[in-house]
């Protein structure tokens, strides 16, 4: 499959034989963004789910806007709300099991490794805690790469709602990174 760096989203859409372009310019972002909330295993039938759906769609996409990350992490983030309980079951899961041991031989890397591994099952309880809509958007700001912009535009809520659902969030982690005596320097 070759990879057309002159076709835009909007073109890509109108002709399914220019789908793939899609494919190639977006799937390793929704990937990752999947595979941190859902799981490897999981985020890879999610990322299908949403190509699936999006060609099925791609009629319905608004040509008149220049990219489409924001209309697929959309239809990802509908599909990742139909598997809401594996979600929160990881969270939970990741919480109970705490931070991993420290891997020999990282030694540029063992301040960092600490610092993620302490926060690993507290953020991880904290996230099964927030209401779907505060915990999408902080993932999308935090894991997807993306702007309050774009956020409102993938969840269809206006900027507003954005900022205010981000503060909620960003204030509740907090809390509980603070009751589990993490420092807030590390926040």
């Amino acid at each position: 499959m070759t990879f057309d760096v002159g076709v835009d989203d909007a073109a890509a859409l109108r002709d399914p034989r220019q789908f793939a372009v899609l494919y190639d310019r977006y799937a390793a972002q929704l990937y990752r963004y999947a595979s941190r909330r859902i799981g490897p295993a999981l985020a890879e039938d999610a990322v299908a789910e949403t190509f699936l759906a999006a060609f099925q769609r791609r009629h319905r996409y608004d040509t008149d806007r220049p990219s489409a990350r924001p209309w697929l992490f959309g239809i990802l983030t509908r599909e990742l709300a139909h598997r809401h309980r594996a979600e929160n079951a990881r969270y939970r899961a990741l919480a109970r099991a705490g931070a991993d041991d420290v891997q020999p031989g990282f030694a540029d890397r063992v301040d960092a490794a600490v610092s993620a591994q302490a926060l690993h099952g507290p953020l991880a309880g904290a996230l099964a805690r927030l209401s779907r809509g505060d915990r999408d958007v902080l993932l999308l700001i935090a894991w997807g790469d993306c702007g309050h912009e774009e956020v409102a535009e993938t969840l269809g809520i206006r900027p507003g709602t954005v900022r205010s659902r981000l503060h909620r969030a960003r204030k509740q982690i907090r809390a509980a990174l603070g009751a589990a005596g993490l420092d807030r320097e590390m926040l």
